[in-house]
């Protein structure tokens, strides 16, 4: 027998994870707060998938953070999943609970709510449409948000439109499906645009959509954070828009999970911030 600890260790699961910036976050909290526990990248296959997440709670994991390509595999493999989870049809987040029961939620969508009320204080989600780029994981998280917060009409294009015709067969009437070579034109009296898409991002295509129908007034997020400053954010903000980049987002969906696991709620704060962004 020993009187030590057991050390709480949680971690994120995907293919690739390298780039990850989850464990420099987590480790920052873990510190700040003075736990003894780790947070850990974990490059998992798909075929290794139930074998692993099985055996982690036996490891001594209280939960780990799920991306590309895991997350909506990973809800077959849940005991417990949340309404909003389940709404969305991916997990970014799991919880192995003492009783042997693992918990799947997806705390995307809180998190890119909470980096737009924190970045742009006067967004008004009911003001007008929202248009959206991309129709991928990260697009069901935002759409299922902002239709909560309770923006009017949400207009979606991407690259392969059936993609994005099976999300407005999911969210329903408040989903408006535009062909990709219009999706500038779906700008035009748009309130909030985001681009959920990895264009953009360093190693990926550029983004192309035409911002000449852009409001002044509407409020432009970009959830790549790799570059932090994209074209599209200096784009928008050359336009007079309010923008808002796409690591507070990362940050304030992690805050929840690592409440969840480690008992202390963090803050988001510059500190955390320039933690992440530290090379």
């Amino acid at each position: 027998m020993t009187d030590h600890p057991r050390i709480p260790l949680a971690g994120v699961i995907g293919s690739p994870v390298a780039h990850s910036k989850s464990p420099r976050l987590h480790g920052h909290w873990l510190k700040t707060y003075g736990i003894a526990g780790y947070y850990i990248p974990m490059d998992v296959a798909q075929a290794d998938l139930r074998e692993v997440i099985s055996a982690l709670p036996k490891a001594g994991f209280v939960g780990v953070n799920v991306t590309i390509p895991h997350k909506e595999s990973v809800l077959a493999l849940a005991d417990v999943v949340t309404d909003r989870a389940a709404l969305i049809g991916a997990a970014n987040t799991l919880i192995f609970r003492s009783d042997g029961r693992i918990h799947a939620d997806n705390t995307d969508g809180y998190g890119f709510i909470a980096n737009l009320r924190q970045n742009a204080p006067n967004w008004q989600p009911a003001a007008g449409p929202a248009a959206v780029i991309g129709a991928g994981g990260a697009a069901r998280a935002v759409i299922a948000s902002l239709i909560e917060v309770g923006v009017p009409e949400i207009r979606l294009a991407n690259r392969t439109r059936a993609r994005a015709e099976a999300l407005r067969q999911e969210f329903g009437a408040k989903v408006e499906v535009n062909d990709w070579v219009q999706a500038g034109n779906m700008l035009d009296g748009a309130a909030t645009v985001v681009n959920t898409s990895s264009l953009g991002m360093v190693g990926k295509p550029e983004f192309r959509v035409p911002l000449d129908a852009l409001s002044p007034s509407a409020v432009v997020t970009d959830l790549v954070y790799a570059p932090l400053r994209t074209h599209l954010l200096d784009e928008a903000a050359s336009i007079g828009c309010t923008t808002v980049d796409g690591l507070g987002m990362l940050i304030h969906q992690a805050a929840p999970a690592f409440e969840r696991w480690f008992g202390v709620r963090p803050e988001v704060d510059d500190a955390v911030r320039a933690a992440v962004l530290a090379e």
